[in-house]
């Protein structure tokens, strides 16, 4: 049974959107709960899922609607600000054996849980989706490409990461020290135990970052972070970094 988390920090304009596509493009055989964890929005976010799970809750079937209902569950939770504080807090709550970590402008394909489960079956315990941005700059579509390898280099948190649950207890979760790289710590320690897959599917993340700041900016600075961290940058370094030049 999976249960995806999804942290978000005023992510109005996404989160509504994002659950209903996975709702529609999934089975509650598979995913027995969507659990958004929010870090203190102020744009509305959390009262727009709150009216969402109320409707939802609501709604009564035709007397002769024969599909089967979705009984996927959509919880709302309040956290500390932080993406690995707020991806903790959603995995210790979680009915799951099986996690699913979100990010809020990624779009997972049609059958993702599908995906993910005949993975698992077959023994593998991690891993996530080839990327697309939703961009036609041709270094982004480059990108997006690269993701189908299982080059370390070429992941990150926007393709999305599965995880069963004792795997990731094991490893002790998210590293909350880390204000950002907090994905590519999980992802380092996957690796290390050779426990990662790339399943040759594609989701669809947003590129609002290289439009807001330009594509070359935004990768020059996430190369310096990349590059920060393999020389011995400690998480303090790395956020002070990111927020100096992209924040």
């Amino acid at each position: 049974m999976i249960s995806i988390v999804i942290p978000i920090l005023n992510e109005a304009n996404n989160i509504i959107k994002l659950i209903q596509h996975l709702l529609d493009t999934s089975t509650a055989d598979h995913v027995v709960e969507i659990i958004i964890v929010d870090g203190g929005s102020t744009d509305g976010s959390q009262e727009m899922v709150e009216t969402f799970i109320l409707n939802r809750t609501a709604a009564k079937p035709q007397p002769n609607f024969s599909k089967k209902l979705k009984t996927t569950e959509v919880l709302f939770l309040n956290s500390e600000k932080g993406r690995a504080k707020q991806m903790n807090a959603g995995a210790k709550i979680v009915k799951g054996n099986l996690l699913y970590f979100l990010h809020a402008d990624s779009f997972p394909p049609k059958y993702f849980d599908q995906y993910i489960v005949r993975e698992v079956e077959k023994g593998n315990a991690a891993g996530c989706f080839r990327m697309q941005f939703d961009s036609t700059h041709w270094w982004l579509q480059l990108a997006g490409w690269l993701t189908q390898f299982q080059w370390r280099a070429c992941r990150g948190g926007d393709q999305s990461q599965f995880i069963t649950k004792k795997l990731f207890e094991d490893i002790g979760g998210f590293d909350e020290n880390y204000i950002i790289y907090e994905d590519n710590m999980l992802i380092n320690e996957l690796f290390a135990r050779k426990q990662f897959v790339v399943i040759n599917k594609k989701l669809k993340t947003s590129a609002r970052l290289y439009q807001k700041h330009g594509i070359w900016k935004v990768q020059y600075h996430f190369w310096i972070i990349y590059i920060k961290k393999w020389v011995g940058s400690d998480c303090r370094a790395l956020h002070h970094y990111y927020k100096k030049h992209l924040g």
